[in-house]
């Protein structure tokens, strides 16, 4: 599943989601599997929500390959196809891919740059791919 949307003015979930899809996605990733009512329950808790417009975004959802709908009796369940941390991963990855494609070497370097207090154990993986890399072109 591929985002289409990335919104550098926005932080968290609201980068690939909008507002109302985000805190749907939050509660389902909590939750894990829940009807259109019952995530409309948890949003009213902050604000007033019209079901049809639960119900249009969660659909909408399932329509970009984020949430799968199963159907049970008059009801159904809506629950991510990703956990989270899948879902994350997977869309900085694209990201990465694309930017790659696009912009070259001067994405790593920015990437670098940004990197202010790093770790021992990502200095040792970025080595580590380094070397995997000299070595992989040393056997071509």
């Amino acid at each position: 599943m591929k985002i289409r949307k990335f919104n550098m003015l926005e932080s968290g979930l609201n980068r690939f989601f909008g507002p109302l899809e985000a805190k749907i996605m939050d509660i389902l990733w909590y939750q894990e599997e829940m009807t259109i009512k019952e995530v409309q329950t948890l949003l009213e808790k902050e604000k007033p929500t019209n079901f049809n417009t639960v119900m249009t975004v969660m659909n909408r959802l399932v329509e970009k390959g984020i949430l799968q709908k199963k159907p049970v009796g008059r009801s159904s369940y809506y629950k991510p196809i990703q956990s989270r941390e899948e879902f994350i991963n997977n869309q900085s990855k694209e990201m990465t891919h694309e930017l790659m494609d696009e912009f070259g070497s001067v994405v790593v370097s920015h990437m670098l740059d940004a990197l202010e207090d790093v770790d021992d154990e990502l200095v040792k993986k970025l080595e580590l791919k380094i070397r995997e890399l000299k070595k992989d072109k040393k056997d071509e």
